[in-house]
């Protein structure tokens, strides 16, 4: 993976420049490490290669290198999905400007460890069913789940992760899946996973993923007991007075599942 740049390092490659500094110690690759780079007018060099300063370098953009120049980490397909810097280091993304991992409060890692404890993922097979980035799936295997099953609808998306520093490398344990869970999840078997992590796009953009049929395809896959954190946020609450968590709650238990509210979204078991 080549360098990636975002506008707080660049503008500390441009002051290193101006100040006549020999070398700067920055990250290249979004506060995972850092690394010292050697300054000159023309380049700044990374591991025996030079690379150029950028002439219009944006706020809210990661640059990768192509092998040619410096690209935004975006794609514009059926939609414009984006990977975005943060100021916690681990990126989050964006699909058509709706940011999809909390940043304000908490770095999206963080969050994704703190869900993921939730379902004690411990020699347990995971469904993970939308993958994104794979902080979930990262942070289950971190924490000794025996396999992930992971799925991820969008193939863009997929790309950002290939780029992305913070995503989980191909391994045994892990198995990624493009396609869509309301599709993949009827090639289960009955009672084939332990636990289930469940981060859906928001309801406008994907309903099937709220819907009764699906939550009984998650009842059907589940072992007896096995957990599932379901994040919801609080959509419209405020401007149209909908809980979306409580509607969630209703259906899992309608599914099969004793459900109640945790955090930004349900906890539920099967029963």
């Amino acid at each position: 993976m080549g360098p990636l740049l975002t506008s707080k390092v660049h503008e500390a490659l441009l002051t290193a420049r101006r100040d006549a500094a020999a070398t700067l110690d920055c990250s290249l690759d979004l506060e995972r490490s850092s690394t010292t780079v050697p300054v000159g007018a023309t380049h700044w060099t990374w591991r025996d290669a030079a690379f150029p300063y950028l002439e219009n370098c944006r706020d809210r953009t990661i640059y990768h290198w192509d092998g040619a120049a410096f690209r935004a980490v975006s794609r514009y397909g059926a939609s414009l999905v984006k990977l975005v810097p943060t100021g916690w280091g681990p990126p989050t993304f964006e699909i058509d400007g709706i940011k999809m991992l909390p940043t304000a409060q908490v770095s999206p890692w963080e969050d994704a460890r703190r869900k993921v404890a939730l379902v004690e993922p411990r020699g347990r097979v995971i469904l993970d069913t939308c993958g994104g980035l794979g902080y979930f799936a990262a942070w289950c295997l971190e924490a000794g789940a025996a396999r992930v099953l992971s799925f991820e609808k969008n193939p863009d998306v997929l790309w950002l992760r290939s780029l992305n520093p913070w995503s989980p490398p191909p391994q045994a344990r892990l198995v990624l899946e493009q396609g869509d869970a309301v599709e993949l999840i009827g090639q289960l078997p009955d009672a084939s996973v332990d636990a289930v992590l469940h981060d859906p796009p928001r309801f406008g953009t994907a309903g099937e993923l709220y819907s009764q049929d699906f939550y009984g395809q998650l009842a059907r896959v589940l072992r007896r007991r096995g957990p599932l954190f379901h994040y919801t946020g609080t959509p419209n609450q405020l401007a149209r007075g909908r809980d979306l968590p409580r509607e969630v709650m209703r259906r899992l238990r309608q599914a099969g599942f004793a459900a109640e509210p945790s955090g930004d979204g349900v906890l539920a078991a099967r029963r």
